[in-house]
């Protein structure tokens, strides 16, 4: 795991040192460059494998291509035996070198023969070619900015693994106004854009070839591929399948030569993957877990499943029982993700990588489960619409119009008033919309004007929206749970999930690997339709009955469980001077995104426990904390004074 930048069109070498003291985080252990004529590469290496060798950049025999890579290539070992049949020679154990040897066979085309999580950075100097690479899910993050050729020469282009590192390239950029719109409604800014204006991420399965100036996107990977291929098949052999391709994976996310171990939530994810690990590991399995003391904040506890597996596998576990002193945490957690990004579960899991790298280097974790077998609630609660859809349109939307008056909001989480206003509510409307609705964080109950005049005038109908939308209805399948679940992989999962796990665990340092996005497994899950991913009409319903034989009765049948936090309850009490200060009437009129009078109409309702407005709360703190951290960007014009 490493974090890596450069700079091509330039070589610049006191820039791109300023970029990698960004990324020492990322890879404290180790640093290298090489610089070419109009190419600089750079990293900063966590070491993982080969800890004693791999250093990078990493070159060939002859010193024409030369490598930079964040990530793991599992099947290295594999690969690397393979090269040394076709006579090349290798330096070092790890997993970087096999890159330029795999390029000098394969071309841009050796993407295909990589499984991992990885983005990486190749220079060919003999057909003066830089390639920069995603992985198929977007796991490992790239950044990048193309800026115009000074007096007709080339143009310029800039990457690394994290924005902050990206915009020392960038002394002059400006926000991005449809950005702010999509972050409010989403809580991250969805990919390829990014919160500045002219920086992008390369997209999940993307590549970037940049010769002679000249740039071309290629994308190698496209999930719904995978959907093409749904069969019909016994259930007895899919679970067989199944568990066979989930050991596979899990196997090959253990290849390390530094401590490893586990987030454990006593949910079925994680748990699924600890009892393949037992089974690959005859030794000790580090396992990690978080609760929370107060004991109003018990119902958040998932201490007591989490303590069941680890007994029952025997691991060796630790417990961080906290009350975290939220007003300081927020703005670390803030800083560690480099951009406005307001999904919660991004302060537990900074919790809990903390934890863990006191006494590993490597954590598996359980994201993407949900994504590929059907884990969220709102999923069921699409297969129903589709149902009550039969109804006239005029009796639904009679029956939304008595819901919004007579059902109370619910108290968020896993409050099942709530969920059941929210599907009467969008009842009436297509399916797509409805899921869109489902998904989004704009409240009902506030008729006037969210934004403020200057975001309102500079922001178009929203692209982000409108691309969900487009991609549910691209997805290879008339079932709307399936077409959800193909939505979130391409957005929810690599834009929140993954960019929240990469960022609050390589903040500590830490390398988090995720198994279920491995892509064998993606396709054998996207082979399965969503009435059997459904199966019975239960939550991951397949994954359940596939796993009774080898998890204990009460996991399976558990509720879903992940790392959450009381933070409803933080706002009202721990937070409640800091949100008042952060979100004050001054504060909003000097960003000029919103209007004053909405962010106090929902402190008010909030903090009287009227409606529960956690989300929308901390996406504007979050704004706020992230604007007040970043050096003062240039004014966006478009938006008036009210942008610094």
């Amino acid at each position: 795991m490493c974090g890596i930048c450069g700079l091509v069109g330039d070589n610049d070498p006191v820039l791109l040192d300023r970029m990698l003291d960004r990324l020492v985080h990322r890879g404290p252990d180790d640093e290298g460059t090489h610089h070419d004529a109009g190419v600089a590469l750079g990293v900063r290496r966590l070491r993982v494998i080969d800890p004693t060798g791999g250093h990078q950049p990493v070159r060939n025999e002859t010193g024409s291509v030369w490598a930079v890579l964040n990530g793991e290539i599992y099947n290295y070992r594999e690969l690397r035996k393979e090269l040394i049949q076709k006579g090349h020679r290798f330096q070092s154990n790890c997993d970087t070198e096999v890159l330029v040897h795999l390029y000098e066979e394969e071309g841009p085309e050796a993407v295909y023969r990589l499984r991992g999580m990885f983005a990486y950075a190749i220079w060919d100097r003999e057909r003066d070619l830089v390639l920069l690479v995603r992985d198929r899910l977007g796991i490992k993050p790239l950044y990048y900015s193309v800026q115009p050729g000074k007096a007709g020469a080339s143009h310029r282009v800039l990457f690394s693994s994290e924005l902050p590192s990206l915009l020392e390239g960038l002394p002059d950029w400006t926000i991005r106004p449809q950005a702010i719109a999509d972050f409010l409604s989403l809580l991250y800014v969805p990919g390829p854009d990014t919160i500045v204006e002219g920086v992008y991420q390369l997209r999940p399965g993307e590549a970037l070839k940049i010769a002679r100036g000249r740039l071309e996107f290629w994308r190698y990977y496209r999930p719904q591929e995978e959907a093409l291929c749904q069969v019909e098949a016994p259930q007895g052999d899919q679970r067989a399948r199944f568990l066979s391709v989930l050991r596979d994976s899990v196997q090959a996310h253990l290849v390390s030569d530094v401590p490893l171990g586990l987030f454990l939530s006593g949910g079925l994810d994680s748990a699924s993957i600890l009892a393949c690990m037992r089974e690959a590991i005859a030794g000790s399995i580090k396992t990690f877990s978080i609760g929370y003391d107060a004991p109003e904040d018990q119902s958040y506890n998932e201490l007591k499943a989490a303590r069941l597996l680890a007994t029952h596998f025997g691991t060796d576990h630790t417990e961080a029982v906290l009350r975290p002193d939220a007003v300081s945490l927020l703005p670390r957690v803030v800083a560690g993700m480099g951009e406005p990004f307001a999904d919660s579960s991004a302060i537990p899991t900074y919790l809990v990588s903390e934890v863990a790298r006191q006494s590993v280097t490597v954590a598996l974790s359980g994201i993407g489960g949900d994504e590929l077998f059907g884990g969220y609630p709102r999923y069921l609660g699409l297969r129903a619409a589709a149902r009550y859809a039969a109804l006239p349109v005029a009796m639904r939307a009679w029956i939304a119009s008595r819901a919004a008056s007579c059902l109370p909001d619910g108290s968020g989480g896993r409050d099942v008033r709530g969920r059941i206003k929210r599907f009467l509510l969008d009842g009436y409307r297509p399916l797509d919309e409805q899921y869109l609705r489902w998904t989004t964080f704009q409240p009902a109950g506030w008729d006037a004007p969210l934004f403020a005049d200057g975001l309102r005038a500079a922001v178009a109908d929203s692209s982000a929206l409108r691309n969900v939308r487009s991609l549910f209805g691209q997805w290879p399948s008339l079932e709307p749970a399936d077409r959800a679940m193909g939505v979130d992989l391409q957005t929810y999962l690599p834009d929140d999930l993954l960019r929240m796990g990469d960022r609050m665990s390589m903040v500590h340092s830490l390398e988090l690997r995720v198994p279920f996005c491995d892509h064998h497994l993606l396709a054998f899950a996207c082979s399965l339709p969503a009435a059997t991913r459904l199966q019975g009409w239960k939550l991951k319903g397949f994954m359940r009955s596939a796993l009774q034989d080898i998890l204990p009765k009460s996991i399976v049948s558990g509720p879903k469980r992940g790392f959450m936090l009381p933070l409803g309850r933080w706002l009202r009490e721990d937070l409640r001077e800091m949100s008042r200060d952060l979100l004050s009437d001054e504060a909003i009129r000097r960003r000029g995104y919103v209007k004053p009078a909405y962010v106090q109409w929902l402190l008010a309702e909030h903090q009287s426990g009227r409606r529960n407005f956690t989300d929308q709360l901390y996406a504007l703190m979050v704004l706020e904390l992230w604007h007040r951290q970043v050096a003062q960007p240039v004014s966006n014009p478009a938006m008036g004074a009210g942008v610094t």
